[in-house]
């Protein structure tokens, strides 16, 4: 099992997100659940633009490196041509570039798997400090265990919501 967060800020984003649930079905597996679609303000960047974010559970047989390939690929025939960037600075700390976006497909959580590698990380490293996933996600998944965790993604969400 899958979890994958979806988002959207160009374009008809009901029709986008549609769209790229329908690509997952088709062609990383079958999604057994869906979150509700929420509309969220930019996150790590400046843009007029709202964001529609939804979670998807997806039951695939894909090994990580081809799902991740495959959700590329998915947002690259919806229209996505460009990559969010991350820069490592001379201090050691990173720098996120974001921008609007057409679609969005980020790896969530696949079964209990911790992956670190240049290309992919699983879980999600910035899950926790994101409402747009937390929330549709704990939707379709409240009491899962985050992998590497003892924490669920609904403990993480009321966790996200005490900092604020």
């Amino acid at each position: 099992m899958v979890y994958l967060s979806l988002g959207t800020n160009i374009g008809d984003k009901e029709a986008n997100l549609n769209a790229a649930i329908k690509e997952i079905d088709r062609q990383i597996g079958n999604v057994k659940a869906q979150s509700a679609f929420i509309v969220t303000k930019p996150w790590g960047f400046e843009s007029e633009n709202d964001f529609l974010n939804a979670c998807v559970e997806v039951e695939t047989i894909l090994k990580p490196m081809e799902l991740l390939d495959r959700c590329q690929a998915i947002e690259r025939s919806l229209g996505r041509m460009q990559k969010s960037k991350t820069v490592v600075n001379p201090d050691g700390t990173t720098t996120h570039f974001y921008h609007d976006r057409v679609i969005d497909i980020d790896i969530l959580i696949y079964d209990d798997l911790v992956i670190q590698t240049p290309r992919l990380t699983i879980p999600h490293p910035l899950m926790h400090k994101r409402r747009f996933v937390l929330e549709p996600l704990a939707q379709i998944a409240y009491n899962l265990n985050i992998p590497g965790t003892t924490i669920s993604a609904g403990e993480m969400l009321k966790a996200l919501d005490a900092e604020v």
